[in-house]
């Protein structure tokens, strides 16, 4: 992406939810979502421009120990 990209969660019911980004070495670079979050589908802007190109890291928990992570490359 190139510099903002845009999130997407489905939460199929109610819970709370963390969605946060990672660089390389695991330093929390934005936190994105944090908080209650109804049942749906949720979309949240990632806006990169200050960060440098490279690896990144998006990981979304939600409720009793559910946990993704999704690889994010920066370009610019």
């Amino acid at each position: 992406f190139n510099p903002t990209t845009l999130l997407s969660f489905d939460m199929p019911e109610a819970a709370v939810a963390t969605l946060a980004v990672y660089d390389a070495v695991g330093r929390e670079v934005a936190r994105l979502a944090d908080g209650s979050y109804e049942a749906g589908l949720h979309e949240v802007s990632f806006d990169a421009s200050d960060l440098p190109s490279g690896v990144y890291f998006a990981r979304f928990t939600a409720g009793d120990g559910f946990a993704q992570t999704q690889r994010l490359t920066l370009l610019k």
